[in-house]
């Protein structure tokens, strides 16, 4: 390894918790990879020689070395500038960043209980040494200075926008607030990070723990071959070789849902995937969204907000929840008509094969399937066989050079923390290295569910030269096991929508890591990724990327023709299920007053209110919403619709033209995946399209005009 690059670390008494020699704390700094520089291509986390106790010196060490940089902002002597406060202020904590990086994103794609119990015990901490920067009072006069010479300054565009987000990020943070109703501030944010890593610690044990065990092989009638595959090699790694182990993970629990043919068991399945959170178990997470919602809204109050979400939206492009209910309304009764109509196709369809029950919500994936095959006459397996995984990331990586002239060259020596992990040098059409691409794709215990995009490195500049990015993609798609790992449709425009955010955190050219990439408004951060998955489903590159994964035969015209086909088909579910979420997410947010009643029963009065039929609930129901209650959508799930129109009005300037128009794409990158955080969304979408946006566009893809 190089040499350190921390020396404070040799004065700190907290590298061990307590007083130690000379040569204890030398031995801890040789051991501890994240007290010397990463001797490893393009500084990628060495993640091979980073242990699990390695971390909470790291993390204290680091909240140590900020601390005396927020010191030496605060005793600075001289006059408060942008220099030796804004850009000090954005510079601090550098070892406690790439710590933290490392650290919570193992927490979510490789976890374990160690790993667990640190977030546990390290969250009061953390957010103590989060507050304790937010609520200092001679830092925040030191800010406030700086804020209001703004006009004076002469500071370019992009210093103009670090300034203010600073400001506006103590203004919020608590900094105008009195010493008391600080230290009740403190109290909330601590609580609260706990509860969060609570929710989604007890979610995981929910879906990894539990166990559908099929012992005849009669009750997998219907089963895709590779879904009775990979239930078989669960139950062998299980110990119960000779039946078949189904767990609530989406990449077993959709495909069971949609073909089962055994209604009873499709029933079970569905009230054990739909109660998660809510067993009244170890793992129950009602209290927790209860303590969550209250805290929210208390420290909404304390900042002098209406609500949690008046609080969120008034930095988000739709500025307050008013706007966001004038969306999700405008949109509910539409997609409403539009499920109900399918809903009448379903059950017609059930009667006519002598079955006499209503069409519940574990039906509806099984009967749209059999409708899907029979009125489009297209098979889902048939499907898949035209999209291997590694044939889809090769698609995905010539559209970006068709764009954006990038080219991906595999780094084999790449430290991983896990042998699934792909690592790519992503090089610019000059040559010239833009970023690192870190890729993780298949789904495992100890990985959380879903799909994500994040960093390890946000990009930011140093005496004007660029630091690349280190970004990551984060799957769950079937673990390969005879062959290549096959995905549906839903998957392939997943991988692209992940995509999407990456290029937003690579291609991000500013000067300050706080506006990078994806450092944008919620309801902004979603238009790269949506926007990419248009190019999916396009013939044109569908023929370039789509081929058999047996035969290397190109896609057919007459399968592309149906995919298309089915472009509006079972939107109203899809569309009412989002829906239901988002103003679920908003019902519990834009509440003024703490909650009086429990969860199961606000979710229940609010669906109700919002004539939600029994067949469909929300996509998330309230004790597993991870986006909202631990992650960072809470008064924020409307986003993916919000961006839903930018995305649709935005792909129609490549239609105009042409799907690989290069000056579209430019205008594309130079106005939105570069700028980052640094102009307004709304001034940069203007850039990019010559206007506004319009909704027409979203309602005509779904299907809902």
């Amino acid at each position: 390894m190089k040499v350190l690059i921390h020396s404070a670390v040799l004065s700190s008494a907290l590298l061990l918790g307590a007083a130690c020699s000379s040569n204890n704390q030398q031995q801890e700094i040789s051991m501890n990879p994240f007290f010397n520089t990463f001797d490893t291509p393009y500084g990628i986390p060495q993640f091979e020689s980073i242990k699990e106790e390695h971390y909470v010196s790291a993390m204290r060490e680091g909240m140590r070395i900020q601390k005396e940089e927020i010191d030496e902002i605060t005793r600075n002597s001289a006059a408060p500038t942008f220099e030796n406060t804004i850009v000090a202020l954005e510079n601090s904590g550098a070892l406690l960043n790439e710590v933290l990086s490392v650290f919570y994103n193992l927490n979510s794609a490789h976890t374990n209980e160690t790993m667990q119990q640190i977030a546990q015990e390290m969250a009061p901490e953390l957010s103590a040494h989060s507050d304790d920067i937010a609520l200092n009072a001679v830092l925040f006069e030191r800010v406030k200075s700086v804020y209001d010479r703004r006009a004076s300054l002469g500071l370019d565009a992009e210093s103009m926008r670090l300034l203010e987000k600073k400001y506006k990020g103590f203004a919020r943070g608590g900094a105008l607030l009195s010493d008391d109703d600080k230290n009740i501030l403190r109290e909330i944010n601590g609580e609260l990070s706990v509860l969060s890593l609570q929710f989604q610690e007890n979610i995981m044990k929910e879906t990894s723990d539990f166990e559908f065990v099929v012992t005849k092989e009669s009750d997998l009638a219907g089963l895709p071959t590779d879904l009775i595959s990979s239930a078989a090699e669960l139950a062998k790694e299980k110990g119960k070789t000779g039946s078949w182990v189904f767990n609530l993970s989406n990449t077993m629990i959709l495909p069971f849902l949609q073909y089962a043919e055994n209604r009873m068991l499709r029933e079970q399945i569905w009230q054990e995937y739909q109660n998660r959170g809510s067993k009244g178990n170890a793992n129950d997470n009602n209290q927790i969204i209860t303590k969550m919602v209250n805290l929210r809204q208390k420290k909404a109050a304390l900042l002098g907000y209406e609500s949690h979400a008046h609080f969120v939206l008034e930095e988000s492009m739709a500025g307050s929840p008013e706007e966001v209910m004038n969306l999700l309304n405008q949109l509910w009764t539409p997609a409403l008509t539009s499920a109900k109509n399918e809903l009448n196709d379903l059950q017609a369809m059930a009667q006519a094969e002598g079955k006499n029950f209503q069409i519940a919500p574990w039906d509806w994936r099984y009967y749209t399937e059999r409708i899907r095959q029979e009125k489009y006459n297209i098979d889902e397996q048939e499907v898949k066989q035209y999209f291997p995984a590694m044939a889809v990331q090769d698609g995905i990586f010539l559209l970006c050079k068709k764009l954006y002239g990038l080219t991906f060259a595999e780094i084999k020596d790449a430290p991983k923390y896990h042998e699934d992990v792909q690592t790519f040098e992503v090089r610019e059409a000059d040559g010239t290295v833009t970023g690192v691409l870190m890729i993780d794709l298949y789904v495992r215990p100890s990985k959380s569910g879903g799909a994500w995009m994040t960093s390890y490195r946000d990009q930011k500049k140093v005496k004007g030269k660029r630091v690349i990015p280190i970004i990551s993609i984060v799957c769950n798609f079937p673990k390969p096991l005879d062959g290549p790992s096959l995905l549906n449709f839903d998957e392939v425009e997943t991988f692209f929508h992940e995509f999407g955010h990456a290029l937003h955190g690579l291609l991000s050219d500013v000067t300050y890591q706080s506006l990078a990439g994806t450092n944008v408004p919620t309801d902004f951060v979603e238009l790269p990724s949506q926007i990419m998955e248009h190019w999916a489903s396009e013939p044109e590159f569908m023929r370039m990327y789509a081929k058999h994964y047996k035969t290397g035969a190109v896609i057919p015209d007459a399968l592309i023709e149906k995919l298309l086909n089915l472009g509006t088909f079972d939107q109203g579910f899809a569309t009412t299920e989002y829906l239901a979420a988002s103003l679920l997410d908003m019902e519990f947010h834009m509440l003024s007053e703490p909650m009086r009643e429990d969860v199961h029963t606000m979710e229940l009065r609010a669906m109700k209110r919002l004539g939600l039929i029994d067949a469909i609930i929300p996509r998330y129901r309230s004790t597993y919403f991870s986006h909202i209650f631990a992650g960072g959508y809470s008064s924020g799930y409307y986003s993916y619709i919000w961006s839903g129109v930018l995305d649709n009005d935005g792909f129609q300037a490549f239609k105009e033209t042409s799907l690989f128009d290069q000056n579209t794409a430019n205008k594309f990158r130079t106005f939105v995946l570069e700028k980052g955080g640094t102009v307004d969304p709304m001034d940069l979408y203007i850039s990019f399209r010559g206007r506004k946006p319009v909704v027409e566009p979203l309602l005509k893809k779904r299907g809902l005009k």
